[in-house]
């Protein structure tokens, strides 16, 4: 798995001239003329005081320090992960959601099945026999797997630290149903359970657990994260125990939510994917399996240590397993001991910090809104017929969806991969461009399709390009993040840095990402500003996946949007049928046999 890693090649620094030039560029359609000459005055400045030059050497230095593999993991990790204050649920985890089973549907043979599939890719992880990737023949970096199992998330001032526990030697899984937390042993006398026995387990726990809810722990973990941080030295300090629980939760090698719910529409599903009723999780986990009343499932993650690469790797695994396995029948076994609830002592102000926090969680909830329109119309077999980028093509769909909504485009961020580099995780690709603000402008007009077609063709291609050099690690968003780190604390700040269109130009009123698989119904997160949206993205073989979140009272630059993520919703859909049936005059019609 890991023997490509040291050859690999390092996170460059690009020169700043050119990243400075980049910068311009990307800001300039989304800027009235004088704020864009101030936007330049500020670059000019920031070149012709030496600062940049300063600061570019100071990185370079970091970049070239021997010990230093990746001179943008630290800081990336704490700023974007470790150091986020907001709660992780609907703000950073994200999830999938399964086909149906239709082979198993009891929760406890559907969970045995899952939990089996994904014990045979934690061996594959833990003994280094996982294959490597590849991105156009070059490895990719796969040090980020050591993060998946027997890992936990944990809440401290003022930057969350991760623990790591040795996968090999914590065969144990954690348990969750009616928010009571069990262990099961997944190796018994050196054996791992087969499938029937796990269900048997499974099935023990849906026993124990009866019908009365416990008290939502997890809820402590979908809080703000200060909040939780003092919440569970609460906990610590109630009773010396309840350090070894929370121990046993931290090293599990993952979770199986057991819920007790039945989602049957798309968007009913996502959104208990998304984020459940807060109290049956513990969204600290990097991997957490979640089953439904009716057999359903799906999966959430935990970002910070690990971004949806790896893990829809892990998720596709598991279902193409499940589907080639054939259904197991449940294995009686008493001589397994029987699942061990976590029972913690807790005092009254515990108590209090768990309700309080269950109030936070579904009023973070009641605000916010999730749907999503799977596209039947055509997917990625029809797009390359269309001589196009199946991803560039989403892409302007989402820019012509905004824009019908709105009558303008925002900064928007789409998800690049930067991990053909040592430690590399990703780097924004800036999907707007003057190009394709003219695309969108030109497909509102009545201009002749000819027209909107070479604008479409334009655009693509601009888009194309900007994500092909983020990929190499030559965008505009970690260069700068990394200049600006680079500042000493006595140093004043650059007015490149201060002027309000570096914020603006970051503000991701459109967050963006794609992860494809033919097993997933679903897979989404929330959006990363308030008056922005998340889209997550599928491009199947003959359809389209768009996840679509925001608030549910929308408000952007003073103007309310009432169920603006419906509304969006529309757009997209329309956005995706009239650029498909442009596209589609372009095609000679076959010719009858």
């Amino acid at each position: 798995m890991l023997r490509y890693q040291s050859n690999l090649p390092r996170l460059p620094v690009p020169k700043f001239e050119e990243t400075l030039a980049k910068y311009l560029n990307t800001v300039k359609p989304l800027l009235s003329e004088a704020e864009y000459q101030k936007t330049e005055a500020s670059v000019k400045e920031f070149v012709s005081s030496g600062m940049a030059e300063k600061l570019q050497q100071r990185l370079v230095a970091k970049a070239n320090d021997p010990n230093v593999l990746n001179w943008l993991d630290d800081w990336w990790l704490d700023a974007a992960y470790l150091g986020y204050r907001d709660p992780v649920v609907i703000y950073v985890s994200y999830f999938y959601l399964y086909k149906d089973d239709k082979l198993r549907r009891l929760p406890a043979q559907r969970a045995a099945a899952v939990t089996t599939a994904a014990l045979e890719f934690k061996k594959q992880v833990v003994e280094n026999t996982l294959e490597p990737e590849y991105a156009k023949g070059e490895p990719l970096c796969m040090d980020r797997y050591k993060y998946m199992f027997s890992n936990c998330r944990i809440p401290k001032k003022p930057a969350d630290e991760n623990a790591m526990y040795d996968p090999a030697k914590n065969t144990h899984i954690l348990v969750i149903r009616k928010n009571k937390f069990y262990v099961v042993d997944t190796v018994h006398n050196g054996r791992q359970l087969t499938t029937g026995e796990l269900e048997y387990q499974f099935q023990r726990v849906y026993d124990a657990a009866g019908f009365t809810k416990g008290v939502g722990f997890g809820a402590l973990t979908a809080d703000n994260r200060d909040n939780w941080a003092d919440n569970r030295e609460l906990l610590l300090a109630a009773h010396p125990e309840n350090k070894n629980l929370l121990e046993k939760i931290e090293s599990a090698s993952f979770v199986v939510c057991l819920d007790d719910y039945s989602p049957v529409t798309r968007d009913e599903s996502c959104r208990a994917c998304w984020h459940g009723d807060g109290r049956n999780r513990f969204f600290d986990k990097p991997c957490q399996f979640i089953i439904y009343e009716n057999g359903k499932a799906g999966f959430m993650g935990e970002h910070a240590m690990m971004d949806g690469t790896a893990t829809c790797r892990l998720n596709e695994y598991v279902c193409d397993a499940v589907a080639k396995a054939q259904p197991a029948s449940v294995q009686a076994n008493t001589t397994l001991p029987a699942p061990s609830e976590l029972q913690f002592q807790i005092n009254s102000q515990v108590d209090q910090a768990v309700r309080a926090a269950e109030a936070r969680f579904d009023q973070l909830i009641a605000n916010h809104d999730l749907t999503v329109l799977a596209f039947q119309g055509f997917g990625k077999n029809l797009i390359k017929k269309f001589k196009t980028s199946p991803d560039g093509f989403v892409q302007m769909v989402i820019q012509l969806g905004y824009y019908k909504m709105f009558g303008t485009c925002r900064p928007t961020y789409e998800s690049a991969q930067t991990r053909k580099f040592q430690l590399g995780r990703t780097e924004t690709s800036r999907t707007v461009s003057q190009d394709s603000l003219d695309f969108a402008r030109i497909m509102e007009s009545n201009a002749p399709n000819e027209q909107k077609i070479a604008a479409f063709r334009k655009a693509i291609k601009t888009q194309g390009a900007y994500m092909g050099q983020c990929v190499n690690a030559h965008g505009v968003d970690r260069h700068l993040f990394g200049l600006k780190k680079s500042l000493n604390a006595d140093e004043a700040v650059p007015a490149i840095f201060t002027d309000p269109t570096y914020a603006y130009s970051s503000h991701w009123y459109l967050s963006t990402s794609q992860l494809s698989s033919e097993y997933f119904d679903g897979y989404g997160w929330g959006q990363v500003v308030n008056d922005g949206f998340g889209v997550a993205y599928m491009i199947k073989n003959n359809g389209l996946s768009f996840n679509v979140a925001s608030v549910k009272d929308l408000e952007i630059d003073g103007k309310k949007y009432v169920n603006g993520t419906h509304h969006f919703k529309q757009c997209l859909e329309d956005a995706a049928n009239e650029l498909g049936e442009l596209l589609s005059t372009e095609i000679k019609p076959q010719a009858k046999l």
